[in-house]
């Protein structure tokens, strides 16, 4: 059995920046245990399985599929880069004359739609942030001081420069023991002259989920908006990931909606050659 397989950098502006993905349309859903492998096998970030649902269930020019993404480690319920990589592959190849498509998932009904040369704009949940106590065992994991910590789909730790973000060396082996898919760190940058053209700036670890770092994370800037959008006194922000790659993204928050726009570049395509 082959697979088609398309690698596209997420969230990038030019090549070897973003998040790079997999996308893997398949004609029908496979066993998820070979879903599971074929992820392992990609060893990136995330896998984005896709298969088309029935023409009929969407609006006329507007194709939908269900979609699923898959860590080297397990099945996730939402994820922004290989939904953007999915959405450039499907536009770009299957339907170049569709304005925008639609994604069925874990995370409910997802809309991608262009907004501009290689540059798309995703519909995604806002996440819904609860504030705890600032957890020493996690502060110590990362190495830095945490000023105010949110649970959400991530730990969300909130700190008070940048430089922290960008010089982060957090001790993987005490994340990994984390009951949450992952942490994301983030301090405001807005208006300050050593970080022009952002708003905020973010890294994301996730190593219970099999991704030690993850490049740019679209899914954790669904937590990111809620929290700097009202501190910050903007609906529209401009957000950087400091990771090694980094990325940009152009956020907007809209009541439980979040709107991330973001660049793309297409790396490989090849395919997959599976047992039957």
């Amino acid at each position: 059995m082959d697979i088609p397989l398309i690698q596209i950098d997420a969230f990038a502006d030019e090549p070897f920046t973003g998040n790079p993905a997999a996308v893997m349309p398949l004609q029908h859903w496979l066993d998820d245990q070979l879903l599971q492998r074929l992820a392992e096998e990609n060893n990136l970030s995330e896998t984005a399985f896709l298969v088309r649902r029935n023409p009929q269930e969407a609006a006329p020019g507007e194709p939908a599929y269900d979609l699923r993404w898959f860590t080297p480690a397990l099945e996730v319920a939402l994820c922004g880069h290989a939904t953007l990589a999915s959405a450039a592959y499907l536009l770009d190849d299957v339907h170049p004359g569709a304005a925008r498509v639609h994604f069925h998932t874990l995370s409910g009904r997802l809309t991608v739609e262009r907004a501009g040369e290689q540059r798309l704009a995703m519909d995604f949940p806002a996440d819904r942030l609860e504030q705890i106590t600032v957890d020493e065992h996690v502060a110590s994991a990362l190495g830095v001081p945490v000023l105010e910590m949110y649970q959400a789909m991530d730990l969300v730790c909130v700190v008070e420069e940048p430089a922290l973000v960008a010089n982060l060396a957090p001790d993987q082996t005490a994340l990994v023991q984390l009951p949450q898919r992952g942490v994301v760190v983030t301090a405001a940058t807005a208006g300050r002259e050593d970080w022009p053209g952002t708003d905020f700036v973010s890294r994301w670890f996730g190593a219970g989920a099999g991704v030690g770092e993850d490049p740019v994370t679209g899914s954790a800037h669904t937590q990111l908006m809620p929290y700097w959008a009202p501190r910050l006194g903007r609906d529209r922000l401009r957000a950087r990931q400091l990771s090694a790659r980094g990325g940009t993204l152009e956020c907007e928050l809209h009541g439980d909606r979040v709107r991330l726009v973001g660049g793309y570049r297409r790396y490989l395509e090849g395919v997959a050659h599976v047992p039957a």
